[in-house]
């Protein structure tokens, strides 16, 4: 090869690299579904505080433990300030008490308390899972968030889609974005709203334009994520006539090793472990 065609050839524009790297919006997602069944597996073996924010600003803080294969929930504040003395020991009493009475229950008695918390896990989860398949997805580009480099997706409802319950039925009329880690595939933030009314019930409801929700999602330890806020906001008309509101904004963080079966996790004064 001759120097000046050499040259001439180094001086041509090479391939984007990033663009070569950069997966499909269909690999994303696919590999984010993969990451969600993993979180999902595992979550139960998580206790975790929660922080519920009510239409009025206020705001009552949980613990939320696993006992004896299902969670119960005890108080621990109100308005950012923790319970009193004499409500934190009736909290106590309260989950000592539940205690005794799962440890009492027959082996039926017990499968039938845990079957009943694994359909709830997996009527809430089925909604997650439909997201993947409810949706077409486009790659919108690449930012950061919370200080990770993520993806950014694009999702609008497919016009085929079936949902398989009346809870997914919902997603028919709802577009959203997705931003999913770059590395780990996991679902850093997801938003979604209504955009056109969706018949819940026959000629009883619909779920109307207005209705949003935004789920986020953090590192609890090494391959684990699992949500650290939901928010809602739901817009439905009843009877053609009657509209009714609600909303959610709870706020889950203080992941650790869920309670042993056997043992209780006191409260100090503070109402912090």
């Amino acid at each position: 090869m001759g120097i000046a065609l050499f040259l001439a050839l180094s001086l041509l524009p090479l391939p984007a690299a990033s663009a070569a790297q950069t997966p499909s919006a269909e690999t994303i997602i696919e590999r984010s579904v993969e990451a969600n069944q993993r979180d999902w597996r595992v979550a139960p073996r998580f206790d975790y505080k929660e922080r519920d924010r009510d239409a009025a600003g206020h705001t009552r803080t949980y613990d939320e433990l696993m006992v004896l294969g299902s969670p119960y929930e005890r108080l621990t504040g109100v308005d950012g300030e923790p319970i009193s003395a004499w409500r934190r020991e009736a909290e106590e009493q309260k989950l000592e008490a539940v205690i005794a009475r799962r440890e009492a229950e027959t082996p039926e008695e017990r499968a039938e308390r845990m079957a009943k918390y694994e359909k709830s896990r997996k009527r809430d989860h089925l909604l997650m899972e439909q997201l993947a398949v409810a949706f077409r997805f486009q790659l919108e580009g690449e930012t950061k968030l919370e200080g990770r480099p993520v993806y950014v997706l694009k999702a609008t409802p497919r016009p085929d889609y079936q949902p398989p319950n009346m809870e997914a039925k919902v997603l028919t009329g709802m577009e959203g974005t997705l931003w999913i880690d770059e590395a780990s595939y996991q679902w850093v933030r997801v938003q979604a709203k209504v955009i056109h009314p969706v018949n819940m019930a026959g000629v009883l409801a619909s779920v109307e334009p207005g209705t949003q929700f935004l789920l986020e999602k953090a590192p609890v330890e090494k391959g684990i994520w699992l949500a650290s806020r939901f928010t809602m906001r739901s817009e439905a008309r009843v009877f053609f006539f009657f509209r009714r509101r609600s909303q959610k904004d709870e706020m889950y963080y203080g992941y650790r090793p869920a309670v042993k079966a056997e043992g209780l996790i006191p409260l100090s004064p503070d109402g912090k472990h």
